[in-house]
């Protein structure tokens, strides 16, 4: 696809498509909105599916029962929202099922508005349900950037058999800028997963996903697992330097506020000052 100009929502959406997406389960909320309108219309067209869950709690255990098959799934929200997916989360987590989750911020706590904020950052990199469990977390500053990171998002997702969540916001759902988007190929990954249900022809024994372990010494070994999964994430690790090799003072700054810093930063450096920027793009880890 030639660069076109987009809104951030319907980017996102298409850069799914591209990445192999062709289910997805989510509800209404403002200001994600415009991903599951263009989903509902995209998706039945290459013979896919989009559903429109009942609530946000239905969407994401729709989206656990579709990621258990190893196929691509994915749901965006907004802060309320995921907040009501929070449970589902965690046993995506503890269950190890990939899938991708896009967090489009709105202000809090509570209902809040629907002006863009990024409030939502330790419950992303926390985990907002219960247990010890993370999500890989990355944070778009561009809308091309959010395509790359969406297309990315899928092959991180299956290579760790864990969510990934997309950070962004609501400024960020709803500008819009040029961006090339394409069909988008994950390497080293197999179509069709062993672990996952429905392959019964591509493993020995018979698969099962779960999160409940009541023997103490499995439940342990079970969260020593996902425990080493998670320090192996680490080598995902990316960020951005900005003006940082001289430097007296450095912002530490992600998504669309790190937009606004590098205007900052040039004004503080037109009057001498020494400042520069650390973006992460992933948060997690």
């Amino acid at each position: 696809m030639a660069r076109v100009l987009m809104k951030g929502t319907e980017a996102i959406a298409e850069a799914a498509v591209q990445a192999g997406c062709k289910y997805f389960f989510g509800y209404p909320i403002t200001p994600q909105n415009e991903i599951p309108e263009y989903m509902s219309a995209r998706l039945p067209a290459i013979g896919g599916a989009y559903v429109q869950a009942e609530s946000e709690v239905a969407a994401i255990n729709m989206v656990m029962g579709g990621g258990a098959t190893g196929t691509k799934i994915m749901t965006t929200s907004s802060s309320p929202g995921i907040s009501l997916m929070s449970e589902g989360l965690s046993y995506l987590a503890g269950c190890e099922i990939p899938a991708v989750v896009v967090n489009v911020m709105r202000a809090g706590p509570g209902l809040g508005g629907i002006l863009p904020a990024q409030g939502d950052y330790f419950q992303a990199t926390k985990g907002g349900g219960n247990g010890d469990y993370r999500l890989l977390v990355l944070a778009p500053s561009t809308l091309q950037e959010a395509v790359n990171l969406t297309q990315l998002a899928f092959d991180l997702a299956l290579i760790y058999r864990n969510p990934v969540m997309i950070l962004a916001d609501g400024f960020m759902g709803q500008m819009m800028e040029a961006v090339e988007i394409t069909e988008h190929k994950s390497e080293g990954i197999p179509d069709i997963t062993p672990w996952a249900l429905g392959n019964k022809d591509k493993r020995d024994k018979r698969s099962v996903l779960r999160s409940l372990y009541l023997d103490p010494e499995k439940l342990e070994k079970h969260n020593m697992d996902l425990k080493a999964k998670y320090d192996a994430m680490q080598k995902e690790v990316r960020y951005e330097e900005y003006y940082t090799e001289d430097a007296e003072y450095l912002i530490a700054a992600f998504g669309t506020t790190a937009r606004i810093a590098r205007s900052a930063i040039a004004n503080l450096r037109d009057e001498g000052v020494k400042v520069g920027m650390i973006r992460p793009v992933t948060l997690y880890p």
